[in-house]
């Protein structure tokens, strides 16, 4: 199972072990079982710490319990935790080992007081790149607290479980056998949600700061390039970002980031971060901004409110707030979301294996998505607004060559059809206007992104379309608030541009304060 790589790898951690821990395995005669049973035995030859015990008294086979040697502290897996949750196996190991979590103490205590007997269930795919927080957040909660139990089940291998369920994204979590939530979430969110006064205290805490000289509202490539180059230049800079690393979190494979021939969306978000961190740069994570208060007089101080109410003031701003996937606007689509209506066929894909699926776009997000699922369900109708699909054209000749795949052009999507779930959806034919049914148990979205600048909207210029303007320095509308990458005019949407831009947003809000008089400076302090 363990390749010579992941074993040197596995093994240099799990010298970090301080208490001794268990692997109580719970298998079946099945194959995965035996999968399962080889890699515990070739974890715990690693290590002196860890002892394989087989059980078998799980109603989910595969399955396995990481538990602290002597005490009820533990997590466990229904499934096979390799590739994306392969490091949720290692932190699991490390940390009911004892070794100690690198969360914020102020979080670590708020897990510590959540008080009632809290059972959780997360539901994963291995391909799925956001679920591995919800699994670590959640095992780190239940190694914190004895009141709090944690088992992470992979739905692939538990289908009837996943039907019976109607689970139809990925990570979805259950409480205490109800819904809890769905998608990425990050330990703050979640324990904000079961302590009602968190978000209070956590209010309370920003409206305190003093203000910035540098505001950056946005934790992707282009905001990371914004502090980076701010907080170099030593100034006092603050970071207010809803996700760190907005979406190349939501990115799989990157292979166009210039000296990196390959990188993944997570691992790259998480080098951002870890860069910004090497600066002194106040970073608010899980922060939604509501408001933009431009000042009232240059070097003046600008407002941002957010949607906890607290405000953060600065001298200067820097927007780079991202855009998000485009929904396409019909009914249905809103009720059927995470029942059928996905957005990252790499999350949630493998969900869908052997059933008929739709992708809504053409250009290289929507057949690239196509040539994915492919592989995986049973059959792929491709819808294109288009008279002809826009991708490139190595990625159309890989798509005309797979033979459950077919491609529908000048087709609007005009409904989405279910009845608890999706079941179909409907279209019509831009060319003779006849409306036409596809029975389908899963629709993909793949067209396109909408800037995140609907909070702007009185605040600063904006295009038609909610784009940003700026110019060549990133300036906007207003003196002293500047912006970068994918919710600006920029002609390009890539994180190499949103990086360039940032930079050059950074510089720009530099020079401008450089420039502003001593006794202005003076006087928005004060």
């Amino acid at each position: 199972m363990l390749d010579a790589h992941l074993t040197q790898q596995l093994e240099a951690y799990l010298v970090h072990i301080r208490e001794s821990v268990e692997l109580v395995a719970s298998l079946g005669d099945d194959p995965k079982s035996r999968e399962l049973e080889t890699l515990l035995g070739e974890i715990a030859a690693l290590s002196g710490k860890i002892t394989l015990i087989r059980q078998d008294d799980d109603k989910r086979k595969p399955s396995f319990m990481i538990r602290r040697a002597g005490t009820d502290i533990g997590v466990r897996f229904a499934g096979i935790p390799m590739g994306h949750e392969f490091t949720s196996l290692v932190l699991a190991l490390l940390q009911v080992g004892g070794h100690p979590s690198k969360a914020a103490q102020e979080v670590i205590e708020a897990v510590k007081g959540l008080d009632g007997d809290l059972h959780f269930e997360t539901y994963f795919s291995l391909s799925c790149q956001n679920c591995p927080d919800v699994v670590q957040a959640l095992n780190l909660m239940a190694v914190l607290n004895p009141k709090i139990s944690h088992v992470a089940i992979d739905g692939a291998l538990f289908k009837e479980e996943v039907d019976a369920r109607q689970v139809l994204a990925v990570p979805t979590v259950y409480l205490n056998g109800e819904l809890f939530g769905s998608g990425r979430m990050e330990l703050e969110q979640i324990v904000a949600r079961l302590d009602s006064g968190a978000e209070a205290k956590a209010a309370e805490k920003l409206a305190a700061k003093e203000p910035f000289d540098v505001l950056i509202v946005g934790g992707g490539p282009a905001g990371a390039a914004s502090a980076i180059y701010t907080a170099r230049k030593g100034l006092r800079v603050g970071v207010a970002a809803e996700r760190f690393g907005g979406q190349v979190l939501d990115t799989m494979g990157i292979e166009n980031f210039i000296s990196v021939p390959y990188t993944e969306g997570p691992k790259l978000a998480a080098q951002l971060e870890a860069h910004v961190k090497e600066n002194d740069v106040d970073i608010m994570n899980l922060q939604r901004a509501d408001k933009l208060i431009p000042a009232t007089r240059e070097g003046g101080l600008h407002e941002v409110v957010l949607a906890n109410g607290a405000s953060l003031k600065a001298k200067t701003v820097i927007l780079s707030t991202g855009a998000r996937w485009r929904q396409m606007g019909v009914p249905g689509e809103e009720e059927y979301r995470n029942k059928g209506v996905a957005y990252c066929p790499h999350c949630d894909g493998p969900l869908f294996k052997g059933k008929r699926v739709a992708v809504i776009g053409g250009g290289n997000s929507g057949v690239e998505a196509a040539i994915d699922l492919a592989g995986i369900v049973g059959h792929v109708t491709l819808i294109e607004y288009d008279s002809q699909l826009r991708a490139d054209a190595v990625l159309q000749r890989k798509l005309g060559s797979l033979s459950n795949v077919k491609v529908i052009t000048s087709a609007l999507t005009t409904r989405v059809n279910g009845a608890e779930k999706v079941t179909g959806l409907t279209y019509k034919d831009r060319n003779s206007g006849d409306e036409h049914d596809i029975e389908l148990e899963g629709i993909f979205v793949q067209i396109g992104l909408v800037p995140n600048t609907e909070w702007l909207q009185d605040a600063i210029a904006l295009t038609p379309r909610g784009e940003i303007e700026i110019d060549a320095r990133g300036q906007t509308s207003q003196p002293g608030i500047f912006a970068a990458g994918d919710a600006t005019t920029v002609p390009y949407k890539q994180i190499v541009i949103a990086m360039g831009a940032g930079s050059t947003a950074a510089l720009s809000a530099f020079d401008y304060l450089i420039r502003l008089p001593a006794e202005e400076i003076e006087a928005a302090a004060a």
